[in-house]
């Protein structure tokens, strides 16, 4: 069993390989997971010590699956981090209902299945920790994010439910929202005229959340935001 070892959802070019990169470079094996095994398996040319493991984490059984093959092959994760995120706008009367169910799915169920497959190991361990990513939309609701900031507020109580749970039983659970646009290729040319200040760096992203996953125990953070020093909140 390895000493050291974090799982990601979610590991994309963006926070998702942030992380990895971060967590990889402070001596933990990385689990990384998502649905798209080709760029799982190129990420992990790229990075040391680190393992695919392809999984669509708002299906309970895939998860479970993917759940149990890690542990016997690989361990125990000491830190899981939810980071996997599905997101469609528009108007309220211009979206599917389903858009909000299968959003639900990926950020708030996937956060459930993830807890019930691995928190168990963490109570007999009586240690551990479980984050998720969050942003802006976990925190107020704007016209056109109806299918969306349902799912994030609802994964954020979720786990502020875990935290008072496992708490107590030496677990540590953190809700990292992160209140701006990350600095990726793609939000550069769709806010072409916005300065670097308007940007959040995804290496700072995983700076803080290494660090939250290694607080002291008699300081834990929950509600965790991060911003740009431009951002206007």
């Amino acid at each position: 069993m390895k000493d050291k070892l974090c799982l990601i959802t979610g590991v994309g070019p963006g926070t998702g390989k942030a992380l990895v990169k971060k967590f990889a470079s402070q001596g933990y094996s990385v689990i990384m997971v998502a649905r798209d095994a080709d760029r799982l398996a190129s990420i992990k040319k790229e990075v040391p010590n680190t393992f695919a493991y392809p999984c669509d984490v708002s299906d309970e059984a895939a998860v479970n699956d993917m759940a149990s093959q890690v542990v016997e092959e690989i361990g125990e994760p000491n830190v899981v981090f939810h980071n996997a995120v599905r997101g469609t706008f528009g108007h309220f009367l211009e979206i599917s209902p389903s858009d909000l169910e299968e959003n639900f799915r990926v950020n708030t169920m996937g956060m459930l299945y993830l807890a019930r497959a691995f928190a168990p190991g963490m109570i007999e361990r009586q240690s551990g920790v479980l984050m998720a990513s969050g942003n802006t939309s976990a925190l107020r609701g704007k016209p056109r994010f109806s299918a969306f900031a349902p799912s994030k507020a609802a994964q954020r109580i979720l786990c502020e439910s875990l935290a008072r749970d496992l708490g107590p039983k030496g677990i540590h659970v953190a809700y990292l929202v992160i209140d701006a646009v990350i600095d990726l290729e793609w939000t550069r040319k769709m806010f072409s005229e916005e300065k670097d200040e308007f940007f959040i760096s995804p290496d700072a992203i995983a700076d803080t959340a290494y660090h939250v996953a290694h607080q002291e125990r008699s300081a834990w953070s929950f509600n965790v935001e991060v911003r740009p020093f431009g951002e206007n909140w």
